[in-house]
C-alpha cells in the first residue's frame, strides 16, 4: 500500500483534477511559478538560518560581556 502524504491530501482538496494529473505523472503547466516559489522558499530558509546563527552569536556575546563585567567587579573588590 502506498503512503499518502499531507501535501497530496492538500492538493486533492484544492483541486482533484490537478492531483490526478500529478499522480499520473503529467507535468505542470506553471513551471515558472513553481521554480519561483522554490527560489522564494530557498531564500527564506537561508534567512531563517542566518537569523538563528546571529541569535546564538548575540547570546554568546551577552554571556561574554556578563562574564567580563563579573570579572571586573571582582577585581575592584580585591
Amino acid at each position: 500500500m502506498r503512503t499518502v502524504r499531507a501535501s497530496e491530501i492538500s492538493a486533492y482538496i484544492f483541486c482533484r483534477r490537478a492531483w490526478w494529473y500529478a499522480l499520473r505523472g503529467f507535468p505542470s503547466r506553471n513551471q515558472s511559478e513553481l521554480s519561483a516559489g522554490q527560489e522564494l522558499h530557498k531564500r527564506h530558509g537561508q534567512a531563517v538560518m542566518t537569523t538563528g546563527c546571529l541569535r546564538y552569536a548575540a547570546y554568546f556575546l551577552l554571556l561574554a560581556a556578563l562574564g567580563m563585567l563579573t570579572a571586573y567587579l571582582v577585581w575592584l573588590l580585591i
